[in-house]
């Protein structure tokens, strides 16, 4: 088995930049903010405490979280003061989503959530130094406020007018569902969030997607009228394919950044399917690749593009990110064995198997005839077809070519499973049991 080029991006900040922020908006990262020129020298200064928040509205983050995550980190590699915010009281509430009311999640639920998260975000974060990172929790400031202190000491400062303005709010107005009281107060609690930390550690930028941009600016507001200061946010864009579809989405299914609700296998292919308008984009996004790294590459998508080596990198850089080296070349290895470029034998159990859950499968006993499972998993329509496909020399089995009508399968493969494939690149797997 060929083993794959395992070498990644370091983090750092790109040194043809003369500042982190000339970088965020080469990569892309700034599609809204406040005083560009003031951000930039703010960026250019001394060190400042920023921030970003994660509610925990899933078990798990995703990939639109991954923009945030590694915005963080980017600017914290410029020497900057990272606050990683968990919502344990927001993802009380839930923010506003245009079309329709949340259903409200236990406390016990959204704790473990909290729990969850709080792991996720300090993956992508260093907690040494100077400008460690620091995890907080807006319950902690959050729960021992009384309606009436909530209501004098910061209700006051937000106007009706402006909050019903808010692009969530609006729509949900015009809408037949309408919007509660509880959620519409979402924009306060957050404001509230960042006058906190402006008051606790000084920090003094919030970063966030551009789709929070009335929640970003709730708080710069609140932190003028209550404070006379002036702090900063920055909207990143949303992340959409170059057909217009919501990115990291398939019916539905999100890209989890945890292994048990999406398997690296599955991440990584969902990156090799990126399209070449978009994987130049993905990479300045979602990599640490340099300017003249990632130029190169989009020379190769314009001059060999069958080759897919952007693609590659991108799979490559991000699911080592997000699941580490030794997960990723384990991933790696077993794409390249089920579409015959290695040994089948070699392969990680357990990465084996995830990866064919991710294939056409079915559950099949030992002994079971070749034929039957070939329609069991859908490769073929009846027992007279998979028959003639045995025959016609085109189906294989664990690798090796099945030539006789009565071969069996065993599960022979790590794991206990098998593979099955017909033709060149129709596979499915069999789990044994």
């Amino acid at each position: 088995m060929s083993t794959p080029d395992l070498t990644t991006a370091p983090q750092a900040i790109d040194p043809a930049f003369e500042n982190v922020w000339d970088e965020l908006v080469w990569r892309g990262l700034v599609h809204v903010s406040t005083d560009q020129e003031a951000l930039r020298a703010l960026l250019a200064g001394d060190p400042i405490t920023y921030y970003c928040g994660f509610d925990p509205t899933a078990a798990s983050l995703h990939l639109g979280n991954l923009v945030q995550l590694l915005t963080l980190r980017r600017i914290q590699l410029a020497g900057h003061k990272p606050l990683g915010l968990v919502g344990g009281s927001t993802g009380l509430i839930g923010d506003p989503r245009p079309t329709a009311e949340r259903t409200l999640n236990t406390r016990e639920t959204v704790e473990d959530w909290v729990g969850r998260l709080r792991a996720q975000v300090e993956r992508y974060l260093s907690f040494e130094g100077e400008n460690a990172a620091r995890i907080v929790n807006n319950l902690d400031w959050t729960a021992p406020l009384s309606a009436i202190d909530f209501l004098r000491e910061i209700g006051k400062y937000f106007r009706v007018g402006t909050m019903l303005k808010k692009d969530a709010v609006a729509a949900r107005l015009n809408s037949d569902e309408g919007i509660s009281y509880t959620e519409f107060s979402y924009q306060i609690l957050q404001g509230m969030d960042f006058l906190e930390l402006y008051r606790q550690y000084d920090c003094v930028l919030q970063t966030g997607g551009s789709d929070q941009w009335g929640n970003l600016t709730s708080g710069t507001e609140l932190i003028r009228r209550a404070e006379g200061a002036s702090v900063h946010a920055i909207g990143t864009p949303l992340i959409t394919n170059s057909d217009g579809t919501k990115f990291g989405k398939s019916e539905g299914n999100a890209i989890w950044l945890d292994a048990d609700m999406c398997s690296p296998y599955r991440m990584y292919q969902f990156w090799l399917s990126t399209a070449d308008s978009d994987v130049i984009e993905r990479l300045k996004v979602f990599t640490f690749l340099t300017r003249s790294e990632i130029e190169e590459y989009a020379e190769l998508v314009a001059a060999e593009p069958f080759r897919r080596a952007a693609q590659k990198r991108l799979a490559l850089e991000v699911v080592a990110t997000v699941h580490g080296v030794a997960a990723t070349a384990a991933v790696i290895a077993a794409s390249e064995a089920l579409f015959g470029q290695g040994d089948l034998t070699t392969l990680d159990a357990e990465t084996l198997r995830t990866a064919l859950e991710e294939l056409p499968n079915a559950t099949v006993g030992a002994g079971t005839p070749v034929v039957e499972a070939l329609v069991s998993t859908g490769l073929v329509s009846s027992l007279s077809e998979a028959r003639r496909a045995i025959t016609q020399g085109g189906v294989t089995l664990d690798g090796e070519r099945v030539d006789d009508e009565t071969a069996t399968v065993q599960g022979s493969l790590p794991g206990g499973v098998s593979v099955l494939r017909r033709g060149k690149k129709t596979l499915a797997g069999l789990f044994v049991g």
